[in-house]
């Protein structure tokens, strides 16, 4: 039972709360009703996200089994068999769509498009540069607007920018660290990095860094006391390319929770915007 809820991966959940910004950032949570309203959205997102990973870990396992990290994963150490972890994921995937159907709206068809997506990835995409970092960064597009369609809050094309941009620049920092970690063997591991030429990933990583800062500004010039959470946001960003270029790792669930500044950045960013919005 371990090996199995171990190969769904819940910390990664997290991700999932992305669901909530539409209406936490619009002013909405104080509304009657509203978490009653978002469980099922969330629930529906986890089982589904849970679906993918367990696929792409039953397709990687050959590979994982001689990754230095990723060898010890239920699949590849052998804890779950392969046939059994199929079955696992076509649970998990029922289970998701069956309760994204029970969400009014057009819900259903953000989980389908991730599932889609992720599905792709897991099959053909993930080894092909720069689409790899589109497909994860996709991802956390579309949890925002599924969290719009459930929460019927339109979602504004600065926050979609700053979203599509911080997506992409923690996709391309987890691909930086994994380079520098594997080193030679990289390619070998994961198929995308050894399309990256060398310095190709530090750019990108500058480049998507400084449009965050530029769009998420925007956005909060739209809200004028969110202006002051930039700092907060200027601040995680580049503590976040110290970690990754330290060799800390580049998961961003990992970063946030095992990384003391990056977890209280997140933590003050979510009270500022709290106090901004709510007071």
């Amino acid at each position: 039972m371990i090996a199995y809820l171990k190969l769904a991966r819940p910390h990664q959940w997290l991700k999932n709360l992305m669901l909530y910004f539409p209406p936490f950032l619009s002013g909405a949570m104080l509304q009657p009703g509203l978490y009653q309203k978002g469980m099922l959205p969330l629930v529906s997102f986890c089982l589904a996200s849970s679906a993918a990973y367990v696929f792409n870990d039953t397709l990687d396992a050959p590979r994982d089994r001689n990754h230095p990290q990723k060898g010890g994963r239920p699949v590849a150490s052998g804890a779950v068999s392969p046939l059994a972890a199929g079955v696992f994921s076509l649970l998990l995937l029922a289970a998701g769509v069956s309760v994204s159907l029970l969400v009014p709206g057009k819900f259903f068809l953000f989980v389908a498009a991730y599932l889609a997506v992720s599905l792709c990835y897991s099959i053909k995409l993930k080894e092909l540069p720069v689409v790899d970092l589109f497909c994860i960064a996709s991802g956390f597009v579309v949890r925002l607007y599924g969290g719009g369609a459930a929460f019927g809050v339109v979602i504004s094309d600065w926050l979609f920018l700053s979203v599509f941009f911080l997506s992409v620049f923690l996709s391309t920092g987890k691909r930086l660290c994994e380079k520098g970690t594997l080193g030679e063997s990289a390619g070998d591991h994961r198929k995308s990095l050894e399309g990256y030429p060398e310095g190709f990933l530090d750019l990108a990583m500058a480049l998507t860094g400084a449009a965050v800062l530029v769009t998420y500004t925007m956005y909060s010039l739209a809200k004028p006391p969110l202006v002051y959470t930039v700092p907060l946001c200027t601040f995680g960003l580049l503590r976040y390319i110290m970690r990754v270029k330290a060799g800390g790792g580049g998961d961003p669930t990992d970063a946030l929770l095992k990384d003391l500044p990056l977890f209280l950045t997140g933590l003050s960013w979510a009270i500022l915007v709290a106090y901004c919005i709510y007071r």
